[in-house]
């Protein structure tokens, strides 16, 4: 439903960010991954969303790349995990760790993060085993340097969809910086 924006940052209470959209302020969670790539209050941020519907309340949750939306989405689906405690995996690891974790079935890895246990940990590497593995585990190494996340966000800023974004991301040679990056992925879109 609601699925990105874009705003100016009034306040950072960690998880918890507030995000004036044109006069509407947006209460936001969002990972520690996100919350210490963000910007200073008063300055513009943009964040892909998720919004989840209770029966006691609509929570949208906010992330700086299309990888922390969609394991957060993949997370959320295994019976037995919430969003707080999506938010907390991803908090407690960093995406390309995750995969690896599942890759590999090490359940002690995802027992560090605060508050899952060793059942729920062996519940989380079986569900996402083949959904989450070694494809994630690419994607995850390739979106590692701040300068492709950056890139990436610039793209999605400039209104490209996230399929579109990482497809010309794929195409940069490898150690572009930001700025020659946007040029470069802009020219490859413009092909496309």
């Amino acid at each position: 439903m609601i699925g990105r924006l874009s705003g100016i940052l009034l306040e950072k209470n960690p998880p918890q960010l507030l995000i004036d959209c044109n006069g509407v302020g947006y209460e936001i969670g969002v990972p520690m991954s996100t919350f210490y790539n963000l910007p200073g209050l008063g300055e513009k941020v943009v964040l892909l969303t998720h919004l989840a519907i209770r029966e006691d309340a609509h929570v949208l949750y906010g992330f700086g790349t299309a990888d922390e939306r969609n394991v957060f989405k993949q997370l959320i689906k295994i019976s037995g995990v919430g969003a707080r405690t999506a938010l907390a995996i991803l908090s407690g690891m960093s995406i390309p760790d995750l995969a690896q974790a599942v890759t590999l079935q090490e359940a002690g890895r995802l027992t560090k993060v605060p508050g899952i246990g060793k059942k729920t940990a062996e519940r989380l590497l079986l569900e996402l085993k083949g959904k989450l593995g070694a494809d994630l585990g690419a994607v995850g190494i390739h979106h590692v340097s701040d300068a492709t996340a950056d890139i990436l966000n610039a793209l999605i800023a400039l209104g490209y969809s996230d399929k579109e974004a990482t497809l010309a991301l794929k195409q940069l040679p490898a150690d572009t910086s930001v700025s020659d990056g946007i040029k470069l992925a802009l020219k490859a879109l413009s092909k496309l």
